[in-house]
C-alpha cells in the first residue's frame, strides 16, 4: 500500500470520523447548556476547521495533488494525532 493509500485510509476511516464524533459531542454539550462559553465556541470552530483541513488533505492525496513524500510526512503526523486522540479518549 502506498503512502497516499495509507494516508487516505487513516484519514477517512479513523481521524475524520473521530473528529466528527468530537464535534457531535460538542454540539450536544452546547445544546444542553444553551449558554456556551466563548472557549466552548472557539473549540467547536477549531474542531470544524480541523475536519475541513483533514478532508482537504484526503482529497489532495486521492487526486494526486500531494506527492508520495508529502503523503509520507502527513501520514506520520496523522498517526501521531490519532495516538493523541485515542489517549484523550482513554482518559475519559
Amino acid at each position: 500500500m502506498t503512502n497516499a493509500e495509507q494516508l487516505i485510509k487513516i484519514l477517512n476511516e479513523e481521524i475524520i470520523p473521530e473528529i466528527e464524533n468530537i464535534i457531535d459531542d460538542m454540539c450536544e454539550d452546547i445544546a444542553d447548556n444553551k449558554n456556551a462559553s466563548d472557549e466552548d465556541k472557539a473549540e467547536f470552530k477549531e474542531a470544524q476547521a480541523m475536519r475541513k483541513e483533514f478532508k482537504e488533505m484526503a482529497f489532495e492525496a486521492e487526486t494526486g495533488e500531494m506527492d508520495e513524500e508529502e503523503c509520507a510526512e502527513n501520514l506520520a503526523e496523522c498517526k501521531e494525532i490519532l495516538a493523541e486522540i485515542k489517549a484523550l479518549g482513554d482518559e475519559d
